[in-house]
């Protein structure tokens, strides 16, 4: 059963006694399926008194606000929801028993909004382009894509014709959803119809293709895009640093800034604050500091977000003093730290190994008015378990817990992972049972299944920990190789007749193949290879067959060359079955082990190193039997 948080009990509570003032509307009036996603735990509106006189007869209830303002609020747009607006306005409509107006603030306004526009031609009242650029961004934003998509082909039939701005609308939309094949489409469709893409056009495909990590088409697109004559701004190229960044690409991420300096544009905050992070990520910390000083000294004042990305980059780097320093100038300088600054730094000083520096800053965050938040209590919880505290990991979990902060994966795999260090394994299980009924963002990982595998086994319960290895993979969690490591041990140390473990990986693997769960067989083949276990006949024969498919060998023959072009790999030769060539493959793939242990020393004396700097193609071809 859902758990409600609190908003949603007021508003229910509220609804509630006024349907039974009014005794003529049942609790089933209320559409309570699709009203769930309506509420917030963000922002909540204190339940004002109840209105101890009933709205019947000709008296008047009196109400905290005017009706006229309510009246006239939903012509002027629809409500925000999360504000204290929305919680007023079903307060208000619940206590006046006005259950039809509830009703539309519940449902949103979308479909009224629909039957409005049906409704306009009826009242010799065309829609204009401005009308359908309106409704399709509402419908865009309810995720109803394919609805607003007809409405262009609708609004072409009755001679409304689209500009630039209609199909922006549903570009961002689609893109936004993942739906770049779409979105590209429209794009073609927009030269059909005599409509050139604009700035907003490229920065939202652009933007989309970052999302996806096709960071090689966006940048393709931006040179499309200068040669187009449509100038790049700086929304374009915050987007593509972006996308570098979170593609670990941070130093070409720096070269584009630098573009961007040379052709006077402006750099903001957020630009600096995502490559000093990025560098930080990346381990340089160097570069991350020299970005700072540049950006000092060019005038840059940096804000919340900058102070922020540096406090956790030092803390990163192994140096949270530095960083407590610059936690004091920030300060200082008028700029409020956030739940997020507090808790970089709470971690960096528990993984230096200075837990009483990290429980000062906790209490700092109180002293300077800062809220916790689940992240916070998750980072205290983690470094109290992990310097064995496990009594005040306790008592920071209940006044998270009294606080209505809902714990995520890593406060609860911290606190299994404290139980099982006290022995109490049995505790710790309840608590992971606890885990698998509550929502996705705290269903248990790899993570907190290797924590509960590895206390298992070393109390020598292998029967019970390999019914929790079922459940793991039945609920879509593949071992990993900590997970495989934790077995192979258990195996040979805590059996009367030890095993190397090799039957063991080759049925795992087998499984994982057969759920078409090819990522995870991989894994588990290349564990055997490294720890020198001979994969099965019938082993080798699912990972040849998963390899053989064409979409997938290309696709592993395109990520070699992204690799290679990037210059982050060494590469091999390796045989390609589709087209009977050597291609270029790293060393370090599951495709190149498996071939290696395939074809033996035959394929590496075909093979020769390179080295990234070639880049050029030798194809050579091949007379190879292919015997499985």
């Amino acid at each position: 059963m859902r758990k409600w948080s609190l908003p949603h009990t007021k508003t229910l509570l509220t609804i509630t006694n006024s349907a039974m003032k009014m005794k003529t509307l049942s609790l089933t009036t209320i559409p309570s399926e699709r009203s769930h996603r309506f509420f917030s735990v963000r922002s909540a509106v204190s339940s004002n008194k109840q209105m101890e006189t009933e709205p019947q007869g000709n008296a008047k209830s009196e109400q905290p606000f005017s009706d006229e303002i309510f009246n006239s609020t939903p012509k002027l747009g629809s409500y925000q929801l999360g504000d204290s607006t929305f919680y007023s306005l079903i307060q208000h409509y619940a206590n006046s028993g006005d259950f039809k107006s509830l009703e539309m603030v519940l449902l949103g306004l979308v479909d009224n909004a629909i039957q409005l526009f049906r409704e306009m031609p009826v009242r010799n009242c065309e829609p204009d382009i401005y009308t359908y650029c309106t409704l399709m961004d509402g419908l865009c934003k309810e995720n109803r894509l394919d609805e607003a998509v007809l409405l262009l082909d609708e609004m072409q039939v009755d001679g409304c014709f689209p500009t630039p701005v209609t199909f922006n609308v549903l570009i961002n939309g689609l893109c936004k959803n993942g739906k770049l094949g779409r979105a590209a489409k429209l794009v073609d469709n927009m030269f059909l119809k005599g409509c050139l893409p604009n700035e907003v056009t490229y920065n939202t495909l652009i933007h989309g293709l970052c999302l996806k990590g096709n960071l090689d088409k966006a940048v393709s697109l931006l040179d499309r895009m200068v040669a187009s004559k449509c100038m790049p701004n700086e929304v374009t190229y915050g987007t593509i640093i972006n996308g570098l960044v979170k593609l670990g690409r941070a130093v070409d991420g720096a070269r584009v800034l630098m573009s961007m300096e040379e052709r006077k544009f402006h750099v903001n905050e957020y630009i600096y604050s995502t490559l000093i992070s990025g560098l930080f990520k990346e381990g340089k910390a160097e570069d991350a500091m020299k970005l700072w000083k540049q950006m000092m000294e060019k005038g840059c004042k940096p804000n919340t977000v900058v102070y922020s990305a540096l406090i956790d980059g030092l803390c990163r780097v192994g140096k949270p003093d530095e960083a407590e320093e610059i936690l004091f100038e920030m300060i200082n300088n008028g700029c409020a730290a956030n739940a997020f600054t507090y808790s970089s730094l709470m971690k960096g000083f528990f993984e230096s190994g200075k837990g009483h520096k990290a429980v000062e800053i906790w209490k700092d965050m109180a002293k300077n008015n800062c809220v916790y938040n689940e992240v916070c209590y998750s980072v205290l919880i983690h470094g109290l378990c992990e310097d064995g505290k496990l009594r005040e990991a306790r008592m920071v979990w209940t006044q998270m817990l009294s606080r209505g902060c809902k714990p995520d994966v890593v406060a609860y795999s911290s606190m299994i992972h404290g139980l099982c260090n006290a022995g109490s394994v049995e505790e710790a299980l309840k608590l992971f049972n606890e885990m698998l009924c509550l929502e996705p963002k705290s269903q248990p990982d790899v993570f907190t299944y290797n924590i509960l595998l590895n206390a298992l086994c070393k109390q020598s319960n292998i029967s019970h920990s390999i019914d929790l290895l079922n459940s793991m993979m039945d609920r879509g969690c593949d071992p990993d190789l900590v997970t495989c490591n934790i077995f192979l041990t258990a195996l040979k140390e805590k059996l009367e007749a030890p095993q190397d473990g090799t039957d063991f990986l080759n049925e795992l693997a087998i499984r994982l193949f057969k759920r078409q769960r090819t990522s995870g067989g991989f894994k588990i083949v290349e564990v055997m290879l490294q720890k020198f276990l001979s994969p099965q006949t019938s082993t080798w024969e699912r990972v040849v067959q998963e390899l053989c498919r064409p979409k997938r060998i290309q696709a592993a023959i395109n990520k070699c060359w992204s690799n290679l072009q990037v210059g982050t790999l060494d590469f091999k030769y390796a045989f390609d079955w589709n087209h009977k060539h050597l291609v270029f493959l790293s060393k370090q793939s599951p495709l190149f082990l498996i071939l290696r242990n395939l074809f033996g020393q035959y394929v590496l004396q075909c093979c020769r190193s390179i080295t990234y700097k070639s880049r050029l193609v030798n194809r050579y071809e091949m007379q190879m039997p292919l015997c499985l």
